[in-house]
């Protein structure tokens, strides 16, 4: 059976680590290698991982250059066969995910990943949010595989490269669009909810939005130089959805009325089942 490590990484987020920790080492599986990175915080942080630090197989505090520095840091102490980021106040979604995901991982893919469940705190309610078995290039334009839910195997960073560090926001994007679409790292779907997504990451503010553009593009244009004005193409359609969408929402009845439309069309809409990879 494989061996996972655990990777997290903080800066000045105590409650968020302690969560974090706790939902790790309160797993019943064992065989993984837990390894916290920390950015030299300030805020007791240092005082939590000490306290767990005989269940902790590997730390550091000290200061680092943006998230992917610390990233990489963890990748390079890992001893396992895979990783998986759980960063502070992200949560396993229950104490023997590990175990059940242990069970499903073969060593035969680069690339393991699962399902998520996002949790709105706002209307109190939770969602599962189903990825595909295939992942394309329209896939990567519009969306990204969440860390928190991918098994990486380790060696697959020597293969690509590591996080690009230039990068302080779509890194992870980034790496998995080359090892997949350009590498052809070889991926598969598992049908198991990983974590509870923490909705506070850097990738998921809308005020980065601007920046994950400019990112993005750039990382487009230097890996796939050909497809970059697909990927504009694709962008100025999204946006013109969201427009659209934005402007009838101003309109409640109208909107009402074209949901309804659209869900009386879909029960005549036969489901597709995707292949296997």
């Amino acid at each position: 059976m494989s061996k996972i490590a655990i990777i997290t990484i903080n800066y000045n987020d105590q409650a968020g680590l302690r969560k974090t920790i706790e939902s790790v080492v309160a797993q019943t599986f064992t065989n993984f290698e837990f390894i916290v990175i920390d950015g030299n915080s300030s805020d007791g942080s240092k005082a939590v991982i000490e306290q767990y630090k005989n269940q902790i197989a590997y730390s550091i505090s000290e200061p680092d250059t943006g998230i992917y520095n610390a990233m990489n840091k963890g990748i390079r102490a890992a001893t396992a066969d895979y990783v998986l980021f759980m960063n502070a106040g992200d949560l396993l979604l229950e104490n023997n995910t590990l175990e059940k995901a242990a069970t499903l991982i073969d060593d035969r893919f680069d690339i393991i990943y699962g399902d998520i469940i996002w949790d709105d705190k706002i209307k109190n309610k939770k969602r599962r949010e189903f990825f595909p078995e295939k992942l394309t290039f329209r896939f990567f334009a519009e969306t990204s595989l969440p860390h928190q839910a991918t098994f990486i195997k380790k060696s697959l960073f020597d293969t690509v490269f590591y996080y690009n560090e230039k990068l302080k926001i779509v890194s992870d994007w980034e790496f998995f669009m080359v090892a997949i679409v350009h590498k052809g790292a070889r991926y598969k779907h598992i049908d198991l909810p990983i974590c509870l997504y923490d909705q506070s990451g850097m990738s998921t503010n809308p005020e980065n939005r601007k920046k994950i553009l400019e990112e993005k593009w750039n990382a487009m244009r230097e890996h796939f130089t050909f497809f970059a004005d697909d990927y504009a193409d694709i962008h100025e359609l999204n946006t013109k959805r969201l427009q659209q969408f934005l402007y009838l929402r101003k309109f409640p009845i109208a909107f009402k009325i074209i949901k309804l439309v659209m869900n009386i069309c879909l029960l005549f809409v036969p489901k597709m089942k995707q292949s296997k990879s």
